[in-house]
């Protein structure tokens, strides 16, 4: 190959090409901003990536899955997290009362008896004989400081509804 893309044509080559009666151009569009909707772009919009566009929709859905369970509105996006938080709930309300069903006896038998669940903890790491490793010093517990709660505002009605 003579030449490839980008290289610059000296005066042998430039000969070479004469007599072979070739001429090397180029031709091509450079676009240097993108007009849509009366709005100006450059022109790295046009370099997104399958990831960089699944990452913005990732992040779509997650804004809609957050707004959806700050307003309480059932979304597609906001089902899943609305029956998770449903469900730890009842489960709540099952370990503090009477109320009992099969999923819940799991929750009250660790609560009655949280060391027969102990074997189900990952096992400790082993300990070496190594003299030269330096023996753990316990550092002692740092309280975080508690924070004060604001007095509950009331709420009052002005008369006024969202959807009148």
């Amino acid at each position: 190959m003579l030449l490839k893309k980008g290289d610059k044509v000296g005066q042998s080559e430039a000969a070479l090409l004469a007599k072979l009666n070739i001429k090397p151009f180029t031709y091509g569009l450079v676009v240097s901003q993108v007009y849509d909707d009366g709005v100006v772009y450059e022109a790295s919009v046009l370099d997104m990536t399958e990831e960089h566009l699944l990452e913005k929709f990732v992040g779509g859905v997650r804004n809609v899955a957050a707004l959806g369970l700050q307003t309480s509105f059932p979304t597609t996006a906001a089902i899943p997290h609305l029956l998770a938080n449903a469900y730890k709930n009842l489960l709540a309300i099952a370990a503090s009362t009477e109320v009992s069903f099969p999923r819940a006896e799991k929750i009250k038998a660790y609560l009655k008896d949280p060391s027969a669940f102990a074997g189900a903890a990952p096992a400790p790491a082993a300990k070496t004989d190594d003299k030269k490793a330096a023996p753990k010093k316990e550092e002692p517990k740092k309280e975080a400081p508690k924070k004060e709660e604001p007095p509950a505002e009331e709420e009052t009605d002005m008369g006024l509804s969202l959807f009148d």
